[in-house]
C-alpha cells in the first residue's frame, strides 16, 4: 500500500512536467509563425505577372549562365542556342527576376517586379559583309521552343497579348533587345501579339503620304501605343531612339527613327484596332 501511495504523487507530477513541456513546444511554434487558415480565397485577385519580357542575352551560353546567375542581372528563364535548344528556369516565377531595369509601359514603371523574363542566347549585332553592324538570327528550332515557353507562361499567368514586349519597348533609350532580327512577326502569327493589319497600313499611308503628321503627333501616338517619350514636339535624339525601336519591332528591314508615313500608318492602325 505505501509502495503504491509513493509512487502516485511521481506520477502525477510526471505529467503535470510533460504537460508543460508540450505547452512550450506548442509555443515556440507559434513564435516562429503564425497558423493560417485557408479555408477562403477571394475572388478580387489575378497573377503578379502582368507582362512578359523578351531578352537577347548577347552572349555564348556558357557566359550568359554565368552572368545570369552569379551577377545581379537575372531572368526567371534562360533559353539556349543548342540543337535542341534547352530552357533553364532560373528564378522561380513567383519570385523577383533583375532583368527590366528601369523600364516604362502604358503608365506602368520598374517593371522587374510585375513582370517575367526570358533571356534568350544569341550574340546581338555582329559584323557584316559590308563592314557594318548586323543583327545575328535566331534559329527556327529556338525560336519553336521559345512560342511553346511563352504561350505557357501566357496561358497560365493570363498575359494579355499588348504585354508581350521586348527589352527594346520598355527602355528604348538604352537598349535594343532583342533586336530587329527576333521574329515578331511569328509570334503574331501564333495570336500572341498584336500586328497591324497590311491592308489599313497600306491604306492609311496613302494618305500620310500626302499630308504626314508632325512630330507632336507622332510622339502622341507613341505614348498611347504604350511608350515613355517626350511630349516637345521636337524631333530630338530620345524620340528617334524611340520611334526606331517601334519600327525595329513592326518593321525591322528599316528601323533609322525617321517619323516616315508607313511608320505614322502602322503606329494609326495598331492605336486604332478595326471593329470586330
Amino acid at each position: 500500500m505505501r509502495g503504491g501511495a509513493a509512487t502516485a504523487p511521481m506520477t502525477l507530477k510526471k505529467l503535470l512536467a510533460r504537460a508543460a513541456l508540450c505547452a512550450a513546444v506548442l509555443l515556440s511554434g507559434c513564435a516562429s509563425g503564425p497558423v493560417i487558415d485557408t479555408r477562403y480565397t477571394a475572388k478580387g485577385q489575378d497573377s503578379r505577372a502582368q507582362f512578359l519580357i523578351l531578352h537577347y542575352t548577347q552572349e555564348s551560353l556558357p557566359n550568359s549562365v554565368r552572368i545570369l546567375t552569379q551577377q545581379q542581372v537575372s531572368a526567371h528563364y534562360l533559353l539556349s542556342d543548342e540543337s535542341p535548344p534547352r530552357i533553364y528556369r532560373l528564378v522561380d516565377e513567383n519570385r523577383r527576376a533583375w532583368h527590366a531595369g528601369d523600364s516604362f509601359w502604358k503608365g506602368h514603371a520598374m517593371l522587374n517586379a510585375s513582370s517575367i523574363g526570358i533571356e534568350i542566347v544569341n550574340p546581338g549585332p555582329v559584323p557584316g559583309p559590308d563592314g557594318g553592324k548586323v543583327f545575328a538570327p535566331y534559329p527556327p528550332e529556338q525560336i519553336e521552343a521559345l512560342v511553346v515557353l511563352v504561350k505557357d507562361i501566357v496561358a497560365r499567368h493570363q498575359i494579355p497579348p499588348e504585354r508581350i514586349l521586348g527589352h527594346s519597348d520598355i527602355a528604348p533609350l538604352r537598349k535594343i533587345d532583342p533586336g530587329a532580327s527576333f521574329p515578331w512577326k511569328r509570334l503574331a502569327d501564333e495570336g500572341l501579339i498584336p500586328w497591324p493589319d497590311a491592308a489599313r497600313v497600306a491604306a492609311q499611308k496613302s494618305i500620310y503620304d500626302d499630308h504626314r503628321p508632325d512630330v507632336a503627333w507622332f510622339q502622341q501616338a507613341l505614348a498611347s501605343h504604350g511608350f515613355k517619350v517626350p511630349a516637345s514636339g521636337v524631333l530630338d535624339g530620345p524620340t528617334r531612339r524611340v520611334i526606331a525601336a517601334f519600327q525595329m519591332k513592326y518593321r525591322p528591314a528599316r528601323h533609322d527613327g525617321e517619323p516616315d508615313a508607313e511608320t505614322a500608318a502602322m503606329l494609326q492602325v495598331l492605336n486604332a484596332p478595326a471593329a470586330r
